[in-house]
């Protein structure tokens, strides 16, 4: 069982205002912050493996659904989609047609924030990468999913996403955001997200915005211990700075909560 691990809805500082579509910076946002890898690419036991990098696969099995993430590279459907319906699909979750509402994990609802430019320029980086063959399959829910997440609002990255409680509807982000509990069961054995809430017994209070940086981008706590996975620590480590404080600056206003019972 595993799902994407880091995105929050926060504009980053120096990059959005300025932005134009490219896949440069496509690039960026895949392999970096909104660690798109991290749920569509094969994993094993020590981490994601790339030579099927963004080809698909199982991402989580429960009662309530078995997730697969598609094949995004040119070797996957979507390669059939058109430019608008790939952006539509990732920002609004609906498949070409209005077929299809894209379930859990993916979380929709946070990248209904990315901006035009972003979400065209992940489209152009998308465009550019290799034929991988790969079908992982379709997903299959047991649980009702909304008819609708709304129109795109105007952001990119996805922490609270892993970072909160599962509910009976996905991550609990009402109640709970950010205050982790959530367990990974994969290769590498069992892994339970952190509570990322300012909370002073249970959060990141104790840590410097130093610390968490280097947490986050090396998957290295200020002890030495090495964290598990499948926090996408490769794809984190190439964020920039700016973008980097943006994250901490969010995590540190969000409500102090307890860790999950």
């Amino acid at each position: 069982m595993r799902i994407a691990v880091c995105t929050i809805a926060v504009t980053f500082a120096g990059t959005l205002a300025l932005a134009e579509p490219s896949i440069e910076r496509g690039q960026y946002l895949v392999e970096g912050p909104a660690g798109c890898g991290n749920c569509h690419t094969p994993f094993g036991a020590q981490g994601p493996d790339m030579t099927k990098n963004l080809a698909g696969c199982l991402v989580e099995e429960t009662p309530a659904f078995t997730a697969i993430a598609p094949n995004l590279t040119l070797g996957g459907r979507v390669s059939e989609w058109s430019d608008a319906e790939l952006a539509r699909a990732i920002r609004e979750g609906i498949t070409p047609g209005g077929t299809r509402v894209i379930g859990p994990p993916m979380p929709i609802a946070l990248y209904s924030q990315l901006s035009d430019d972003d979400v065209m320029s992940i489209v152009a980086y998308l465009r550019s990468i290799p034929a991988v063959e790969n079908d992982a399959g379709q997903s299959v829910y047991n649980i009702p999913l909304p008819p609708a997440y709304g129109p795109p609002i105007d952001t990119v990255a996805h922490c609270v996403e892993c970072h909160s409680p599962m509910g009976p509807m996905g991550p609990d982000r009402i109640n709970q955001l950010g205050a982790g509990g959530f367990e990974f069961h994969g290769p590498w054995g069992t892994s339970v997200s952190a509570n990322l809430t300012p909370h002073p017994e249970d959060g990141i209070s104790k840590w410097t915005d130093e610390e968490l940086v280097q947490m986050i981008s090396t998957g290295v706590r200020p002890d030495g211990s090495a964290m598990m996975p499948p926090m996408g620590y490769a794809y984190y480590s190439s964020m920039t700075p700016a973008d980097l404080d943006a994250i901490i600056l969010y995590l540190r206003q969000l409500p102090p909560l307890a860790d999950p019972c």
